[in-house]
């Protein structure tokens, strides 16, 4: 289970079923656990729909070489949440919760 900061939204991801597709240390010693999973994350969306703690932070990498991401860093725990860099109709999107 990743940190109590970023819970709510891995809790919200699970609720409407997506697909995880990694789980642990991701890229290096300063991660703790990071989840990915097979959906494209709406950052600005969930941001507007969900509320998140000050230490969660925007993350996205355009790997040429290494792999592309886009999603949340706790910068307190070292935890993520990530999913695909860009859109893409052979994914779900996640925009975060409605109402």
């Amino acid at each position: 289970m990743v940190c109590e900061h970023l819970a709510g939204l891995e809790q919200a991801i699970a609720a409407q079923g997506l697909t995880e597709t990694y789980r642990g240390r991701a890229w290096s010693a300063n991660c703790r656990e990071w989840v990915y999973y097979d959906a494209y994350l709406d950052t600005s969306r969930i941001r507007r729909s969900m509320p998140l703690p000050d230490c969660v932070v925007d993350h996205a990498h355009r790997g040429t070489h290494d792999g592309q991401e886009r999603g949340f860093v706790c910068t307190r725990c070292h935890d993520a949440i990530m999913g695909h860099y860009a859109p893409s109709p052979a994914v779900p999107t996640f925009e975060g919760t409605k109402g």
